[in-house]
């Protein structure tokens, strides 16, 4: 089973970050899980959602302690919460910023943790070019689709379609076709220096 925690703060489109990467899964067979978990948060209050994927029925229900991937929608959130708590040595993280690990004052964290797992994206930048809101969720699922191999790039649209019509759509599945090729890019570009 495949793990995700999505961190962000409400209104940036977190729950559905996690309701979309399910349905990319499930539209590929595989069985997926997908719930938030909050309060009575308001908008700007940090907010925790949770993805499972997997070729088997799912029937945990409680959060991801342990997570394969983490996905941050907000940076700010690196102090105020424990967003790598548990995280796998060998898991994911993908973190919606244009500085890098080391400027973020990350280097400790990143010791010993495979490079080619770990990456940032400037996805709020990418969906506001694109839909002209501040929400990262989908270059985020598109990059995280790049940087892990575990759902397609069209089963991302297809999910976006899903969820939205018309110019939001459209927008939206720009936003991830620019988030993904810019990861498998940076990608390409880092095993040429290895």
């Amino acid at each position: 089973m495949f793990e995700v925690r999505i961190h962000g703060r409400g209104g940036q489109g977190v729950v559905t970050a996690a309701e979309m990467l399910s349905v990319a899964a499930f539209l590929e067979g595989r069985h997926a899980q997908a719930f938030p978990s909050f309060g009575s948060e308001r908008m700007g209050a940090p907010v925790v959602a949770f993805c499972r994927i997997t070729d088997k029925e799912i029937r945990l229900r409680e959060p991801v302690m342990e997570p394969d991937a983490i996905l941050i929608q907000d940076p700010t959130l690196l102090h105020q919460v424990d967003v790598f708590a548990g995280l796998k040595q060998a898991g994911y993280v993908l973190l919606n910023t244009n500085r890098s690990f080391e400027a973020l004052g990350l280097s400790d964290f990143i010791s010993g943790r495979p490079a080619e797992r770990l990456c940032t994206i400037a996805a709020t930048e990418i969906s506001l070019k694109h839909i002209g809101r501040p929400i990262p969720n989908v270059p985020l699922i598109a990059g995280f689709a790049a940087l892990s191999g575990l759902i397609r790039l069209e089963s991302v649209h297809k999910a976006i379609g899903e969820k939205f019509s018309g110019n939001v759509a459209d927008g939206n599945i720009a936003a991830a076709s620019e988030a993904y090729n810019l990861i498998k890019a940076g990608m390409a570009e880092e095993a040429q220096h290895a």
